[in-house]
């Protein structure tokens, strides 16, 4: 696998109806550099002209925060990144059940072992995983459990949820999207003894795109779990983590990692949009 540039413009922002007098938010939208990828060139812009402040959180994600003071009925966040992209890497699998029950391993991946609401599975998923558990050799058989009987369940369709769906809420369903998946991978993966994080980034939509022909991209969402380093997973398209996929942030779930977020002051309501170009330079 050769190594791929990408060119990736997010743009999102709200409409306030009636207008906000001021607003308060922060963006996580800039591409991180680590083994499988560098950031060449990244710009955020913010309109209106707002005060900004740029800084790493705890989990390691770039954050620009801002504020506007003034009467605006519109905001609007525009991120442009140059990625290079290469995850031919070899990820090392082999460790053992015992390898992940050792205390100092627990101690250091407690974070991606915690359960929380967003991610805690259904109890019929949690008694399947440990009856699965139970028969795995290794993590990585249950790893492919896991995906087996969530892919069984579960259906790809927009719209079902939001961005508060639980993944208990989702099994429910049979349907989410992408951030869905990601959240019953996690939940069932922690159950076992898996640590398992969530991955907020990019994809390209269209694997055939042609150099330097912009094309709609998409916010994505897929997973790493940790088999003795940490593996990436897409449970939405098969599984398969390459150079299309752009990393932005990693945590806990999703609520450590949205594209967005923030408060204002002024009309009763608002209205979101969202638009991503990825463009393959290389």
């Amino acid at each position: 696998m050769t190594a791929t540039t990408l060119r990736v413009v997010h743009s999102t922002g709200y409409r306030y109806d009636g207008g906000a007098t001021s607003s308060f938010n922060e963006v996580r939208m800039t591409p991180l550099s680590d083994g499988n990828q560098v950031v060449l060139h990244t710009r955020l812009d913010v309109s209106p002209t707002a005060w900004t402040h740029a800084y790493t959180d705890y989990w390691g994600t770039a954050v620009t925060s801002f504020e506007v003071h003034e009467l605006h009925d519109h905001l609007r966040v525009v991120s442009t990144s140059t990625v290079d992209v290469d995850r031919s890497t070899d990820t090392d699998r082999s460790a053992s059940w015992e390898t992940l029950r050792s205390p100092q391993l627990l101690s250091d991946f407690a974070e991606f072992l915690e359960c929380r609401p967003l991610v805690a599975p259904h109890p019929d998923l949690a008694a399947s995983i440990t009856e699965a558990s139970a028969r795995a050799a290794t993590p990585e058989a249950l790893v492919a459990s896991a995906r087996e009987l969530i892919a069984e369940r579960i259906s790809y369709v927009p719209g079902v949820t939001s961005v508060s769906t639980t993944a208990q809420e989702v099994w429910s369903k049979g349907a989410g999207v992408c951030q869905d998946l990601s959240h019953l991978t996690i939940g069932a993966l922690r159950v076992a003894g898996v640590p398992a994080r969530y991955v907020s980034g990019y994809l390209v939509a269209d694997s055939g795109q042609e150099l330097d022909e912009p094309t709609t991209g998409q916010s994505h969402a897929w997973i790493e779990y940790w088999a003795g380093s940490w593996v990436p997973l897409d449970p939405t398209n098969s599984g398969v983590v390459g150079n299309d996929h752009v990393v932005v942030g990693r945590g806990r779930d999703y609520s450590d990692v949205p594209p967005m977020r923030g408060i204002f002051t002024g009309g009763p309501a608002e209205d979101m949009y969202v638009e991503v170009s990825i463009t393959r330079m290389r």
